[in-house]
């Protein structure tokens, strides 16, 4: 009800297109146009921020196995997630925001993803990375924050939190959820 926020020092009603060219975004439902094949969303994405090319579209396409000439209404759901991972991690953004990155992957590709976050943080960048799969949280994350109702329950680092709790974070958050 109070309060501000700011996204890299910038006020977001104020900067929003600034900071909109340093975030790359997946989100829970995501929705492409149909009659665009991969290629075409890489290609319209680079033009709307700018870009001078396609960056790293290729290699990541490559390491998603996603090939990009197909219209994206012939695609699974799970080729459909790749096409947004593509989407968000191409530009190279500062900041990753992903809710449930991995749903509709294979184990396979799943890894690909987790390993492509993990050089994205190497390079610089920040993840945000939501999940319902706490095995997964668990994997791909160093820290965690547990929101229940909009509270914030329980934050810190992953190990930390194992180490507090004796168990994993599954548990945990069953027990943060189950808590009223």
């Amino acid at each position: 009800t109070s309060g501000r926020i700011e996204v890299f020092g910038l006020d977001p009603r104020r900067s929003s297109r600034e900071i909109r060219r340093r975030v790359g975004y997946l989100p829970g439902d995501l929705r492409l146009y149909e009659h665009l094949t991969a290629g075409e969303h890489l290609r319209y994405v680079s033009g709307l921020r700018a870009l001078p090319g396609l960056g790293d579209g290729g290699a990541i396409a490559r390491r998603l196995d996603l090939e990009l000439d197909r219209p994206v209404r012939s695609l699974s759901k799970g080729n459909r997630q790749k096409v947004g991972v593509l989407l968000a991690l191409f530009p190279r953004p500062e900041l990753v925001v992903l809710d449930e990155p991995t749903s509709g992957l294979d184990p396979f590709v799943q890894q690909v993803v987790y390993a492509l976050l993990r050089e994205r943080v190497a390079d610089g960048g920040t993840v945000f990375f939501s999940s319902h799969e706490l095995g997964e949280v668990e994997t791909v994350c160093d820290r965690v924050a547990i929101i229940h109702r909009g509270e914030l329950k329980v934050e810190g680092r992953v190990s930390d939190l194992v180490k507090k709790y004796q168990t994993n974070l599954e548990k945990l958050f069953m027990t943060v959820v189950g808590d009223h």
